[in-house]
C-alpha cells in the first residue's frame, strides 16, 4: 500500500501534465488566432481566421475540463485551494471562452458581423490572460495554512511575476497561432503570418528570458532547487535547447517553410512544460502542498485510472481524425493568389 501511496500520485500528476500540455498546445493555436483576429484588416481575412477553427476548435477545449476533473478526482484538495486562490483568473478565462463560443456560433448567422468579430477576438484575448494570471500565481505560490487550505488575499493572483508570466503566455499563443496559419493559409494572409510569427517569437523569448532571470531571484524555494544537483545540468541545458529551437524556428520561417515552424514552436511548447514540470514537481501547490499529501485515496486513483485509460486514445484518435480530414490550406478570394 505505501508503494501505491507514492506511486499513484507521480502517474496522476503525469497524467494532469499531460492533459495541461495537450490543452496548451491544441487550443494554443485557437487562442492564437482567435487575437490574431483582432488585427484583421478586412472581414475576407477574418472570415479565413475563422474558417480554419471552424471544423475543429471545439474538441481542442475538451482536455482542459479533462484536466479539471482529474484535479478535482485525484488531487482534491489541490482542486479546492487553487480554486479559492484563483476565483478571478478562473471566472475571467470561463468568461472569456463564453464571449468566444457564443461569438463564433452567432458570427455565422449575423449580416452585421463587427460586433461578433470584436468578441470572439476579445474572448480568445481575455481567456488567454486569465490562464496567464492563473499561471503566474500558482509558480508564484499559493498562501496556505498547515492543513493546506488557502489563506490569503483574493488579490494575491495580481502581481508584477504573473502580469510578466500572463503576458509571454499570449506571446505564446499569438507565436503557435501565426504557425498554424502559416500552415493552413497562401498567398498574402501566409506571407503576414510569416511575419508575426517573427514577431512573435522575438516578444516570446524576450519574456521567457525575463522569467528564467527574475524566477530564481526573487522566489528562494526555484533558486535552491534550480541550484541543486543534478538538475542544475538539466537546467542549464534547457535554455541552450530553448534558443537552439528559437533559432530553427526563425530559420525556417526565413526559408518560407510551411510545416516545419509550428513543430518547432510545438517542441518550444513541450521543453517549457518539462522545465516547469522539473521545477514543481512534487508539489501540486508550490511550495506547500506535495501530491502526496493532496492526493486521494488510492483505490479511487486506481479506478480513475482504469477510466481515463479508455478515454485518452479514444480522445487522440478523435483529435488525430480531426486533422487529417481537415488538413487541407483554407482560401478564398484575393488572400488565395
Amino acid at each position: 500500500m505505501e508503494t501505491l501511496e507514492y506511486f499513484l500520485p507521480q502517474v496522476w500528476f503525469a497524467i494532469l501534465a499531460l492533459f495541461l500540455f495537450l490543452y496548451v498546445m491544441l487550443d494554443g493555436f485557437d487562442l492564437g488566432v482567435g487575437i490574431l483576429s483582432l488585427t484583421s484588416s478586412d472581414e475576407e481575412r477574418r472570415g479565413l481566421l475563422m474558417t480554419s477553427l471552424s471544423n475543429i476548435w471545439d474538441a481542442n477545449e475538451t482536455w482542459l475540463v479533462l484536466m479539471g476533473g482529474g484535479l478535482f478526482g485525484a488531487f482534491p484538495l489541490a482542486y479546492g485551494t487553487i480554486l479559492s486562490a484563483l476565483y478571478i483568473p478562473i471566472l475571467t478565462m470561463v468568461f472569456g471562452f463564453i464571449f468566444r463560443g457564443v461569438a463564433f456560433e452567432f458570427r455565422e448567422l449575423s449580416n452585421r458581423k463587427f460586433f461578433w468579430n470584436i468578441a470572439f477576438g476579445a474572448g480568445s484575448f481575455t481567456a488567454a490572460l486569465g490562464q496567464g494570471f492563473a499561471l503566474g500565481s500558482v509558480l508564484k505560490g499559493i498562501k496556505v495554512d498547515e492543513t493546506g487550505h488557502f489563506i490569503g488575499s483574493t488579490w494575491d493572483w495580481f502581481s508584477w511575476q504573473s502580469v510578466l508570466v500572463a503576458l509571454t503566455l499570449i506571446q505564446g499563443y499569438v507565436l503557435i497561432g501565426s504557425t498554424y496559419l502559416v500552415w493552413k493559409t497562401e498567398g498574402a494572409l501566409q506571407e503576414t503570418h510569416y511575419k508575426t510569427a517573427k514577431l512573435a517569437a522575438w516578444t516570446t523569448l524576450i519574456g521567457a528570458v525575463l522569467i528564467t532571470i527574475t524566477t530564481p531571484i526573487f522566489y528562494v524555494s526555484a533558486r535552491s532547487r534550480l541550484f541543486d544537483r543534478p538538475l542544475v545540468y538539466i537546467f542549464a541545458i534547457i535554455p541552450l535547447v530553448g534558443v537552439w529551437l528559437i533559432w530553427q524556428l526563425l530559420q525556417s520561417l526565413n526559408r518560407k517553410e510551411e510545416r516545419a515552424p509550428f513543430i518547432w514552436t510545438i517542441l518550444l511548447f513541450l521543453l517549457t512544460f518539462i522545465g516547469l514540470a522539473l521545477v514543481v514537481f512534487p508539489y501540486i501547490i508550490p511550495t506547500r502542498i506535495t501530491i502526496y499529501e493532496a492526493a486521494a485515496d488510492p483505490s479511487s486513483l486506481v479506478i480513475m485510472i482504469i477510466f481515463i485509460g479508455f478515454l485518452i486514445p479514444v480522445m487522440l484518435f478523435y483529435n488525430l481524425y480531426q486533422y487529417v480530414v481537415f488538413r487541407g490550406k483554407v482560401t478564398g478570394g484575393s488572400y488565395g493568389e
